[in-house]
């Protein structure tokens, strides 16, 4: 589900996993991880940054 919505913003924006990595200042590893469901338990901290750089809410990337 988190690694859906990063998804979907991520590309309603326009920008690569790269491009989201750098604005994020996350791994690509981490992003695609996320991303793939690979790891559905992402730190607080890093979905903050992944937040930011979407210019969204942590909620919207939670679903809530």
């Amino acid at each position: 589900m988190i690694g859906e919505n990063i998804k979907r913003y991520r590309k309603k924006k326009g920008l690569s996993q790269d491009k989201l990595c750098k604005l994020a200042d996350v791994t690509h590893t981490t992003l695609a991880k996320i991303e793939s469901g690979a790891n559905d338990n992402p730190t607080l901290r890093t979905l903050k940054k992944i937040a930011a750089a979407l210019e969204i809410k942590i909620d919207d990337i939670a679903g809530v």
